[in-house]
């Protein structure tokens, strides 16, 4: 695999949205070619080389392309949107919508993500290092449709909403998550190791959901139907002793489960 190397110049003030960073997009260009690559900074459509030095040069393919971001971007947005395949490294933390949209390839976020992460995700794998902001994995503003296959790893802390409007692939958090986490969720798994908040699995109609800590606020329309121990969710085996739920009746008909530590939860 060929890699290519953006190093970030200095200090942005207003946001860069580059969807141009994308091995589909670096495939087959030379580093000149590269370096005028657009990029959108409020109204002003700039060349990719007014914020990155740009070194080495990419595949003949997005699958020989690696780029390597050397260094913090938290105001760099849409990073890998809707990459097919390749790799992304970014060795910092990355701004909103990074992975947004992707269908292939794999992004390693070696700090935190900013917002949107993953938004409407199709295939491949998002791995962010540090912690996650809301919204990761879920839908658009107005659609119901948020993921819908791959895999985000989130080694640290999520916010608000992860996995909203659901319908495919996995979601793995390390740590805890916060306020309706797995809402409108229809289809696929999320795990989290830590604690949530409230609002878990809000209007979910399918999908299983998993908290390995505690649930401060439990939803009202889930239903208890059990025990299990060490149960097996899809590919990944749970370690421990949990309470089993279905729901969210406040809809139709759910077909949604929900997991939850009985350690942590029994008695809450």
């Amino acid at each position: 695999m060929t890699e290519i190397i953006l190093r970030p110049k200095g200090r942005i003030d207003i946001m860069v949205e580059a969807e141009a960073i994308n091995p589909d997009i670096f495939a087959g260009k030379t580093t000149v070619e590269i370096e005028q690559l657009i990029v959108w900074q409020g109204a002003k459509q700039l060349p990719l080389s007014g914020f990155f030095d740009v070194e080495g040069s990419a595949g003949s393919t997005a699958a020989d392309t690696k780029i390597i971001v050397r260094g913090n971007v938290p105001r760099v947005k849409h990073i890998g949107h809707g990459m097919k395949a390749g790799e992304i490294v970014i060795e910092g933390s990355a701004g909103m919508h990074v992975g947004s949209e992707m269908m292939g390839g794999s992004i390693l976020v070696k700090g935190d993500a900013g917002s949107w992460a993953g938004m409407e995700m199709k295939g491949g794998t998002l791995h962010i290092i540090g912690n996650a902001d809301d919204h990761v994995g879920c839908a658009y503003r107005g659609s119901w449709r948020g993921m819908n296959g791959g895999k985000i790893l989130i080694e640290g802390n999520a916010r608000s909403q992860l996995g909203g409007g659901m319908n495919g692939g996995e979601i793995h958090v390390g740590g805890s998550v916060e306020n309706f986490p797995g809402i409108r969720m229809n289809s696929g798994l999320i795990v989290v190791k830590g604690d949530a908040i409230r609002g878990v699995g809000a209007e979910m109609a399918g999908g299983t959901f998993v908290v390995s800590g505690k649930i401060e606020q439990f939803s009202p329309g889930f239903e208890y139907v059990g025990t299990e121990k060490n149960p097996k969710v899809g590919e990944t085996v749970l370690s421990g002793e949990f309470m089993k739920f279905t729901g969210d009746y406040a809809i139709i008909k759910p077909k949604g489960i929900l997991y939850a530590s009985k350690e942590a939860n029994e008695g809450v």
